[in-house]
């Protein structure tokens, strides 16, 4: 068993610097922090260490000082799990020759590149944020994988991969970078897929010197040069491309390039444009990767379904009707518009209409009248979707009026039995409560083919959100904001009342808000770049920090 060393200042029997555990570490240890900022360097050759946050705690290791990288390896391993690397004018965190593990770990630089990877027998780099530097994440020569991570604020590119790397990379999102999202040189052959690239200066994806990548079902959207560029002899695959508001042509291949480009996935070919747009418009969403899985496999099932019956081929009965759990705020209700939509390009239904209601839409003030009125919201969203919100409100065990709510589910049973396939009725809310609802009558939970989870979204979620709401606003957002709308998330995310992305919006409302009082007191009359500009001290002022 692995020896595990623990680092508290003020812990009697514990070591009081990195440094000092590190020198006693014997090869293959842990070594476990306490929180607080550790204002260190280190450098491990030969070496197999892994450094990782106490349970709950948050660790800063700060090599902002120092002329010369926060954290290098070589010739060994090092893992990294749940830890805040700083560095300013060099590398944050080096390895070569060396296996890297990084999870859950936020790597920020400044005028060098964050983290950089250099032969070695691989890498793992798992929902880590990484952003301010000059380039966020260099691999030369190594292969691995990089999953749900995000880079952001690059002055230069996002991510590089050279020297013949060939990882595979897969969700996750760049945006914010100076020049490409991600460039793939010198024979390079990365596995790209299921990615958003936003906001760059150039091109999403460059492609240059020999490479050849496989870019599947990539985002790529606001940039100002084209979605991907390929360069003389370069090939690989780009499939199901996603590209918006880009320079055009969105992809622009060279002479002499064999890159394979297939407009539209096997799946969707009988029907591409509608439904890869709805589809494109789903992956753009910010974070939900299961939401986004059993949409698309409720998708395939409905097109297959489809194939089977032109070939003459028996169909088993499918239910359209869904069930959303999850918090507020987590886009169940923009899910189930693209959902209805989807149903009328896959002819399912026949205009794909939206209808939401709540409790006192359907339960009326006497017994009879309750019926009465569910019938009528049902037959007004025939051949659509009806979305039922905070539905456990009419189940007897949330009480607000008993048997009234009762008869509002009692009606929905039959009415869906009657009207099986001309309408798809979604209910959604939180988790726990949701089961309750389908225990109020036996023939409910029986009608609903399946519970899509909507995960709570994280602080870096959360970031990109906001992103994009200032953007939409024709404002910029400072990039030295990035640091307190972190904090503040992170801060809110355990609340009982958490509103996921209501509370960006909400915070987004303070930012103006706090800009305008901050402006009135200039005494003159605010630049253009002023009027846009939202500032770290704004975000301070909203989320109520003195």
């Amino acid at each position: 068993m692995s020896r595990i060393l623990t680092v508290a200042a003020d812990r009697p029997g514990a070591y009081p610097t990195i440094g000092a555990a590190l020198l006693d570490a014997p090869d293959g240890a842990s070594v476990v922090i306490a929180a607080g900022t550790y204002a260190e360097t280190m450098e491990l050759n030969g070496r197999s260490i892994t450094l990782r946050a106490e349970a709950g705690a948050e660790v800063v290791i700060d090599g902002s000082g120092a002329d010369w990288p926060t954290i290098r390896a070589a010739d060994g391993s090092l893992s990294l799990h749940d830890l805040v690397v700083r560095s300013a004018d060099n590398l944050t965190v080096s390895t070569e020759r060396a296996a890297l593990n990084l999870v859950g770990c936020t790597i920020s630089g400044g005028s060098r590149p964050a983290v950089s990877v250099h032969a070695g027998p691989g890498l793992r780099i798992e929902q880590c944020t990484v952003s301010g530097a000059a380039t966020g994440i260099i691999v030369e020569g190594v292969g691995g994988e990089i999953t749900e991570t995000v880079v952001r604020d690059m002055s230069g590119d996002g991510m590089v991969f050279a020297l013949g790397a060939d990882p595979v990379v897969s969700g996750g999102a760049v945006s914010g970078c100076g020049g490409r999202g991600i460039y793939v040189y010198q024979y390079s052959r990365p596995s790209l897929s299921d990615l958003e690239i936003a906001n760059t200066g150039a091109e999403g994806i460059g492609v240059a010197h020999g490479s050849t990548p496989v870019i599947r079902r990539v985002s790529v959207h606001d940039t100002r040069g084209p979605a991907v560029t390929v360069g003389p002899e370069c090939g690989g695959t780009i499939e199901g491309l996603r590209p918006s508001n880009t320079a055009e042509p969105a992809v622009q291949i060279a002479a002499g390039a064999t890159v394979e480009l297939i407009e539209a996935s096997p799946l969707t070919a009988a029907s591409s444009g509608p439904i890869d747009e709805l589809l494109g418009d789903l992956d753009q969403m910010v974070g939900l990767p299961g939401v986004k899985a059993e949409v698309r496999a409720l998708v395939d099932e409905i097109q297959v379904n489809e194939w089977r019956r032109t070939a003459g081929l028996s169909v088993g009965s499918v239910s359209h009707h869904l069930i959303f759990a999850g918090a507020p705020g987590t886009g169940k209700t923009t899910v189930a518009r693209l959902y209805g939509k989807l149903l009328k390009a896959l002819g399912v239904l026949p205009d794909g209409g939206f209808t939401e209601v709540s409790r006192r839409d359907l339960v009326g003030q006497y017994i009879g009248h309750t019926a009465e009125k569910t019938a009528q919201v049902f037959e007004k969203s025939l051949g659509g979707v009806l979305f039922i919100d905070e539905a456990y409100t009419l189940s007897r065990s949330a009480g607000n009026g008993g048997d009234f709510g009762q008869e509002a589910i009692d009606a929905l049973v039959k009415l869906m039995e009657d009207h099986r396939d001309e309408i798809a009725i979604i209910v959604a809310g939180y988790t726990v409560e949701m089961t309750d609802f389908l225990a109020a009558n036996p023939g409910l939970g029986s009608r609903f083919s399946k519970t899509i989870e909507f995960e709570n979204y994280s602080a870096e979620e959360l970031l990109l959100i906001t992103d994009r709401m200032v953007a939409g606003g024709d404002y910029l957002l400072d990039p030295a904001a990035g640091v307190p709308l972190t904090s503040y998330f992170d801060r809110i995310a355990d609340g009982p009342n958490f509103g996921n992305a209501r509370e960006a919006r909400r915070l987004v409302e303070g930012m103006r808000k706090a800009q305008s009082q901050r402006l009135r007191l200039l005494g003159r009359m605010p630049t253009t770049d002023e009027l846009r500009e939202l500032l770290a001290d704004d975000v301070l002022a909203a989320a109520g920090v003195s």
